[in-house]
């Protein structure tokens, strides 16, 4: 199985938000909005982790907000 077909293997194509526990690094924030946006999950986690950065940790609580309400 291709690291293509490993992504999106059980993704739900209904339209709304969920976590991707499955191919996520953390708590899956990242690789469900990446599933949600249809993008690389690779550019949601370096976007939040400039952000994070930028932000002065503000991305952080995001992130945490996310996966607390999520799901």
């Amino acid at each position: 199985m291709s690291n293509i077909d490993r992504r999106n293997h059980g993704t739900d194509l209904s339209g709304s938000f969920r976590l991707d526990k499955v191919n996520g690094k953390l708590m899956g924030v990242c690789a469900g909005l990446a599933n949600y946006f249809k993008v690389d999950p690779m550019i949601v986690r370096v976007v939040f982790a400039i952000g994070t950065l930028v932000g002065f940790g503000s991305f952080i609580l995001i992130y945490l907000a996310i996966a607390l309400l999520a799901d």
